[in-house]
């Protein structure tokens, strides 16, 4: 792997995102995301969705694919399916099929997988993904709907089927709601890559149509990558890489990926089209099996489902359900509040985080004061605890409260951080930490002048170090009289009376 990054950087080619940009040869991704539905039952069956219950507890004859069975279509699964596509631009198509996808593997108790083929629910859409400096806008080829299959146990260290001794099979995940979200292959770099399902993700959650926890699987991304001369047009030999549960991973295995191509390319060689798996462990991509195409799968409409009639009523119903959506609230935010875009891309990015700051803002006249401590004090104890803002201690009503003393007086921003502390840890009003601690500033002038007077006399040196121009002495006196006070002066009013009595 090291030989490999060696020889890539010696192309003119990669750029800080991780793309081979300005050399011999451009990168071309396209992404595939699975995502798990919220919806209470399975997607043809009555079965409930229980993450983490007992293996195999969850099963029915019909997702279980007992001979004599037929399978009945999830309503609120093709609502949610609708709501994400018009989020991401899609058409509705109002004439849709689903398709037996035939295969086998352990995991699928029919041999087949109900899904859709060349008349999903919807179709040509785009999501627009914020890189900073530039937008990228990524194609949606298609966004369908089909049943997940079961979950594989693989015994053995790694867990990996190629070194297991047995597998054994959980059915309780079979059947469930599941949507895939293809692109078109207009991503870049491995950076768009994972800025692409950082902002799909976000959309998603937004939208309340699943949890999206790549830890447990409800969003799950395979990439197809491949490498081209630059500027020509036609596409490279691809490989699809699996096992990306992580955003940090997507953009590991691709960078690999790009790597490994380039080098085959570099040496005379011919990339393969195959599917890989990410090793995390390595970041790096092994085989698993040559590609399959489409026709592999010898697609063919499913006789136990009729067609389905999307009318533009429900489309237009559901549509009008929509909440407003990130780029939507990013807008406002900026409008609204007068906060820069990179403060608004902070709280918009956490649908938690941007209701939080809302709520904040209807107590509290000051949007960017609010920003400074949920972008700051309040995001480090959040991460420090691997906790949402939703599950902290701190309302905002607290947190407000708190701001407003600051504005009056009555505490000093030192004292501000370690009352805040204690409310994190403890859910206790700031008014009763601050009474309870006595940590209320000092803002009497005259107590003040007498301590800085104090101060003066038993620091000649440095009031003369002052005088002679050492403007940084200044901050030494005043550490004097803070430190007297244990902190609780008002700093506004020690600098003030300390600069008129020096000079």
């Amino acid at each position: 792997m090291n030989q490999q990054k060696d020889t890539y950087k010696k192309m003119e080619g990669q750029d800080s995102s991780g793309s081979v940009k300005a050399g011999k040869y451009e990168t071309v991704i396209g992404l595939e995301t699975h995502v798990e539905l919220f919806t209470t039952t399975k997607m043809f069956c009555g079965c409930k969705l229980s993450f983490g219950a007992d293996p195999n507890t969850c099963t029915c004859p019909v997702c279980l694919g007992h001979p004599g069975t037929l399978p009945v279509i999830n309503k609120k699964a093709i609502e949610f399916a609708i709501k994400i596509a018009l989020a991401l631009n899609c058409t509705i198509n109002n004439y849709s099929i689903f398709h037996r996808k035939n295969y086998f593997y352990p995991d699928m108790p029919k041999n087949y997988q109900i899904s859709q083929y060349d008349l999903p629910v919807s179709s040509k859409g785009y999501l627009d993904v914020d890189m900073g400096d530039y937008i990228r806008r990524v194609g949606i080829t298609r966004v369908h709907l089909e049943e997940d299959t079961g979950k594989l146990i693989h015994t053995g260290v790694t867990g990996r089927i190629s070194e297991s001794a047995a597998s054994i099979v959980d059915f309780n995940r079979a059947g469930t709601p599941l949507i895939e979200i293809v692109t078109e292959p207009d991503i870049k770099s491995p950076a768009e890559a994972k800025e692409y399902l950082i902002s799909l993700r976000n959309l998603l959650l937004y939208l309340d149509v699943s949890d999206c926890s790549m830890e447990e699987g409800s969003l799950r991304c395979d990439a197809n990558v491949s490498v081209r001369p630059a500027g020509t047009a036609g596409l490279g030999t691809k490989a699809e890489i699996k096992n990306m549960n992580s955003f940090k991973f997507l953009q590991k295995g691709l960078e690999y990926e790009v790597l490994r191509q380039v080098e085959i390319l570099e040496s005379g060689g011919k990339v393969i089209q195959q599917t890989r798996h990410y090793d995390h462990v390595t970041d790096t991509t092994k085989a698993l099996r040559s590609k399959e195409e489409a026709h592999d799968y010898r697609y063919f409409p499913e006789p136990d489902l009729v067609p389905m009639q999307i009318g533009d009523s429900i489309i237009k119903e559901i549509k009008s359900a929509i909440p407003e959506l990130p780029f939507e609230k990013t807008a406002r935010f900026v409008s609204q509040f007068g906060i820069s875009i990179y403060d608004c891309r902070f709280l918009v990015a956490d649908k938690n985080m941007a209701e939080y700051f809302e709520k904040c803002c209807v107590l509290y006249g000051n949007a960017k004061t609010v920003v400074n401590w949920l972008m700051g004090d309040f995001s480090a104890l959040l991460n420090k605890d691997d906790i949402s803002i939703n599950e902290s201690k701190i309302t905002p009503e607290k947190l407000t409260r708190m701001l407003e003393m600051i504005d009056n007086g009555r505490i000093n921003s030192k004292i501000a951080k370690s009352v805040f502390e204690e409310m994190f840890a403890t859910g206790t009003d700031p008014q009763k930490i601050i009474e309870g601690k006595g940590l209320e500033q000092i803002s009497d002038e005259g107590m003040i002048e007498s301590l800085v007077d104090k101060v003066i006399n038993e620091n000649p040196g440095t009031v003369e170090q002052f005088r002679s121009g050492k403007v940084k002495a200044l901050g030494f006196l005043v550490g004097q009289v803070m430190a007297g006070t244990k902190g609780k002066a008002n700093p506004k009013l020690v600098n003030e009376i300390l600069l008129r009595k020096l000079r």
